[in-house]
């Protein structure tokens, strides 16, 4: 059987706008799951880069981190080196090391185990960088971190949205910077 162009057209409009109210409908509930998150943060310290990475630059060591209270680990700073880290209160958070540079200072990890209750991500990695600052004077230390909110599904609750994970990175991240200035430049 033929059809008419016209007729044809017609067919077509009409299951396009079928589409679109479909599209309109259920389109929410067809959406895809969360986004990966970025933060970045920097501070300027008052000390020379190489000081600045002697403090970090150990895979191994995280005490200038204010709510670990143990780090321990294997490997050093060896390309799959892992570390457990203790927080107060006892939670341990589990890392591994997959990029590190001691001549560029800067080194990368992920985060293996981590309780969402404690830091509210999945699927979590960082970076460490430290820079001679722009003026030449002093160090830019700069952590950044890429990860995913703490549930992984549509519709998260509030302490486990996209919010409360960038939230909790990037205070941890400004206490940790925080510190680590006061450490260095107090000479303590």
């Amino acid at each position: 059987m033929r059809m008419r162009s016209g007729t044809a057209l017609a067919g077509v409009a009409a299951l396009a706008v079928v589409g679109m109210a479909l599209t309109t409908a259920f389109g929410p509930a067809w959406a895809h799951g969360p986004t990966r998150q970025k933060v970045r943060e920097s501070i300027e310290i008052n000390a020379a880069p190489a000081k600045v990475w002697a403090a970090i630059g150990n895979f191994q060591d995280m005490s200038w981190l204010p709510p670990v209270t143990k780090t321990e680990g294997e490997k050093g700073n060896e390309i799959g080196a892992t570390r457990k880290l203790t927080l107060t209160g006892g939670a341990t958070v589990d890392e591994e090391l997959y990029k590190f540079d001691a001549a560029a200072m800067t080194y990368s990890y992920r985060i293996t185990t981590v309780d969402v209750k404690v830091l509210p991500v999945t699927n979590y990695s960082s970076t460490l960088t430290v820079t001679p600052s722009a003026d030449g004077k002093g160090t830019t230390l700069e952590w950044a971190g890429a990860f995913y909110r703490g549930y992984p599904n549509n519709d998260p609750p509030p302490e486990l949205s996209d919010e409360a994970a960038k939230t909790a990175v990037s205070g941890l991240y400004k206490a940790g910077l925080e510190a680590l200035k006061k450490k260095i430049e107090s000479g303590s």
